[in-house]
């Protein structure tokens, strides 16, 4: 499995590549943006690993970030990030990663969420969900409303993600926010991505149950 990783410290890049490799992934490692397009198209890494703050500028890496999905990018992207405010998250989110990691951090805990990335991207391939107008095809990360696409951020589309593969489960608001925002305690991020979920497709499609959620029905 290969893991390109973007990080422009020496200090902190060496350590990370080292310990994938222990662990047997195909680590890549690139210290600029021009060094990152280039190992992303002769790679194709499943997953890829994002400083927010590079050489070429405070926010690089989530322009990286949202142009390699605009060119068709469907793997796991972890945003490695200084800032820990609620809208800070939600904006790293927002901006075409998958999950992130606050600095400093334990290189355990950055192994299990790029694990955590390459199994969903390795298990999801040709499953799709119908109910009622709501398409979810999850191998192509692709949402669709009576035949009309829907454009989701990564982590809406992750929720919806969980709830969908186990559409008759109530889901405790805890086991969301460990499975969608590993990290996070608080609620309120997981309210955010509900209410926006609500907004985009139909209040129904996620439901309110005691402690929690489901994926509700027409």
């Amino acid at each position: 499995m290969r893991v390109l990783v973007v990080e422009d410290e020496p200090g902190l890049l060496e350590p990370i590549l080292a310990y994938l490799r222990r662990e047997r992934f195909e680590a890549l490692g690139a210290r600029s943006l021009a060094e990152a397009y280039r190992l992303l198209e002769e790679a194709e890494p499943a997953v890829m690993v994002v400083d927010v703050r590079l050489p070429e500028g405070e926010d690089a890496g989530f322009r990286f970030a949202e142009e390699v999905r605009g060119a068709g990018y469907e793997g796991g992207i972890l945003f490695l990030t200084a800032r820990d405010a609620l809208e800070d998250r939600i904006a790293d989110l927002d901006l075409g990663g998958d999950d992130y990691l606050v600095k400093p951090f334990h290189l355990e805990e950055l192994l299990a969420r790029v694990r955590a990335l390459a199994r969903r991207g390795a298990s999801f391939k040709g499953k799709v969900l119908e109910r009622g107008p709501l398409r979810v095809d999850f191998s192509r990360r692709r949402v669709h409303w009576g035949g009309r696409e829907v454009a989701l951020s990564p982590k809406e589309f992750a929720l919806l993600e969980v709830l969908s593969l186990h559409p008759d489960k109530a889901f405790a608001k805890e086991e969301l926010l460990e499975r969608v925002f590993p990290g996070t305690e608080t609620e309120a991020i997981l309210r955010v991505y509900v209410q926006r979920l609500r907004q985009k497709l139909a209040p129904w499609v996620v439901e309110r149950v005691p402690g929690g959620y489901r994926l509700g029905s027409p």
